[in-house]
């Protein structure tokens, strides 16, 4: 078959594929990101790039999505164009993914109690060497050590271990340093090396997430962060949602790119991280995990097909202790990888780590935790009891379903406000607007409604008189940068129907706390703290969100961002195999409420249409 190269600006970067690879598929092989919300179905217009040479033609699908005028200067979607021919691609702004605001942070005093011991531990044994009157074994003389050192009866050991044991204990006279990991009731000996070694250990907390994979190298004897690093998720390439990649993972032979795209992740990572910081991968000897339940399968290789269709059931909620290497991670070849467990198909190790990070089970007060994505995970509950949903918030709030959305990158407009009729906005890096991220939307939309631009019902005061405001194909939509100010050259919008999209996101999050809060027989005004995780509620403007009816109207001292607690939570369990033990409580312990089959929630949904909510009583302090 015939191969041709397909070179792709401004990245400078190209791959040789075979005859017939669609452009998409070439640019993943060319480690080249390209905008994908539909996982390659051709249904979201978001992967458009154009042809600067060779010859490509755009499909029936594409005219969809594309002027006649655009068609001809080379516009193509590239998940649905082959390769026939050598062609230079130009990825436009709107469809790059550079220089991301990532979440690596968190809140501080988000911290483990107690003694430190680590989910593998250095322990460094001077034994005496055998005689005719001790000639025990000598792993049973490195076990009777172990046993003095830290307790328990028995500990197993691999093969690995066991072959080179004899020589590295007459080498160093009886002087080695034993690498111990804890699972279940018993001990396991990873690995002995000569001398004294515990000064090199370390390990990897990873918060693998749908929009970002980010990882912490952690001094495993002291709890300290070394460094901290975080990347885009390549698996975005095979679909921006999860739905969309469990789609493409369970077409034939999908899974293998799947999951080998967020091991690329974590090993790219690692390589940032240990070169930074000048140490070997190799004395990297645990890593702990924590994602959403498809996420989390991905990682593990395992098949989620079953996680979105009813009755909605996971292939594994507890995952086993696995030797790293065994799924491509690269730190030591005997560091093990804990994945934090699952509650639900969409509640999953995240919000485990994030309700441990919290601490919520450790309080007799009942407090809180949000998870704003394309899903909104919420857990609400004290040291008696827990209970959690998710709500299928879409993807409007990381940029998708409306007209100029975008991820939260270099250009995207993310603040906005409308005084005396006058607009101004701020992008991510200062830098030319490109199009608006959610915490702009947000704005938006707030400030939209307060200065009278659209109703509480979402649309549009049609004869208000501004020079922002058009109507186009008998559909409104208000100007926020005009054309000469963006990069593109187009001008940025927002329509009617972004806000009506919008109104379903904001609706099914508000909605899906209501009914959980209706679920357990509360008001609001009885939750003593409400924590708002991950990357994107850390840029929300608390007054906005309660304005537009997002989050719940309570005292603004009850909110509080606490970043990344999905990595808080995964170094929490790398530093305390009690807190492992206790992540594995928490799920067991939470009552998942599946919202899909709980009519109440329908009904919440369709009340919270509107700005702020139909019932204002629920947001006295909403005065617009």
């Amino acid at each position: 078959m015939a191969k041709y190269m397909v070179s792709f600006m401004p990245t400078n970067r190209s791959a040789m594929v075979e005859e017939g690879t669609t452009i998409a598929e070439a640019a993943r092989q060319a480690d080249v990101f390209i905008k994908n919300l539909c996982g390659g179905e051709g249904v979201c217009g978001q992967c458009r790039v154009q042809i600067t040479s060779g010859k490509a033609e755009a499909d029936e699908q594409a005219r969809a999505f594309f002027s006649e005028e655009e068609i001809e200067r080379g516009y193509v979607l590239a998940c649905q164009t082959e390769v026939h021919d050598n062609l230079e691609v130009l990825i436009p702004p709107e469809t790059r993914m550079e220089e991301a605001k990532i979440m690596t942070g968190e809140a501080a005093g988000l911290e483990a109690e107690g003694e430190a011991k680590p989910l593998v531990r250095k322990i460094f044994l001077e034994m005496p060497e055998p005689t005719l009157e001790d000639n025990i074994s000598d792993i049973e003389r490195v076990s009777r050590e172990l046993r003095r050192k830290i307790g328990w009866h028995s500990y197993e050991i691999s093969l690995s271990c066991l072959r080179r044991l004899s020589e590295k204990l007459r080498d160093s006279q009886f002087k080695v340093t034993a690498s111990v990991a804890k699972r279940g009731g018993g001990y396991k000996i990873l690995r002995i090396d000569p001398g004294d070694t515990t000064s090199s250990h370390y390990g990897l907390a990873v918060d693998v997430g749908t929009t970002t994979v980010v990882a912490q190298l952690v001094e495993m004897s002291t709890g300290r962060i070394l460094g901290v690093s975080g990347t885009h998720n390549l698996q975005a390439s095979f679909g921006e949602d999860v739905i969309s990649r469990i789609i493409y993972a369970c077409k034939k032979d999908g899974l293998g790119p799947v999951h080998e795209a967020v091991i690329k992740n974590i090993n790219q990572l690692i390589d940032d991280l240990t070169s930074e910081k000048n140490i070997s991968r190799d004395d990297i000897i645990a890593m702990v995990a924590a994602g959403n339940t498809t996420m989390s399968h991905l990682l593990l290789g395992l098949l989620p097909c079953s996680i979105r269709l009813e009755p909605y059931v996971p292939t594994a909620d507890i995952y086993p202790q696995i030797y790293a290497r065994k799924i491509g991670v690269q730190i030591n070849p005997e560091g093990i990888l804990e994945t934090l467990p699952s509650v639900a198909s969409y509640v999953g190790g995240d919000i485990v780590a994030g309700v441990l990070a919290c601490g919520i089970p450790d309080h007799p007060e009942v407090r809180g935790l949000i998870d704003i994505g394309t899903n909104g995970e919420i857990a609400i509950g004290n040291n008696e009891w827990l209970v959690c949903c998710s709500a299928s918030a879409g993807p409007a709030f990381e940029g998708g379903g409306t007209r100029c959305g975008m991820r939260a990158t270099k250009g995207a407009i993310e603040k906005i406000e409308i005084s005396n009729g006058k607009l101004t906005y701020k992008t991510i890096g200062n830098a030319k607007p490109r199009g608006l991220c959610g915490s702009g939307l947000i704005d938006c939309m707030y400030e939209l409604v307060k200065n009278g631009i659209i109703a509480p019902d979402g649309k549009f005061n049609r004869d208000l008189k501004d020079e922002r405001l058009a109507i186009v194909d008998e559909i409104p939509e208000y100007t926020i940068a005009f054309a000469e100010e963006s990069e593109s050259g187009e001008p940025i919008v927002i329509t009617e129907s972004d806000i009506d999209n919008l109104m379903k996101s904001k609706g099914a999050i508000f909605a899906a706390i209501k009914s959980l809060m209706d679920y357990i027989g509360l008001e609001f005004d009885q939750i003593e703290r409400f924590y708002v995780a991950g990357g994107f509620g850390n840029f929300l403007n608390i007054e906005k969100s309660i304005a537009i009816g997002l989050l719940p109207d309570i005292p603004k001292e009850k909110i509080e961002f606490i970043g990344n607690s999905s990595l808080t939570g995964a170094r929490l369990c790398l530093l305390s195999e009690e807190a492992l033990e206790k992540s594995f409580n928490i799920s067991r312990a939470m009552t998942n409420i599946e919202l899909s089959n709980y009519q109440p929630f329908m009904d919440e949904f369709v009340a919270a249409l509107f700005l702020p909510h139909t019932n204002r009583k629920l947001f006295p302090s909403v005065t617009y």
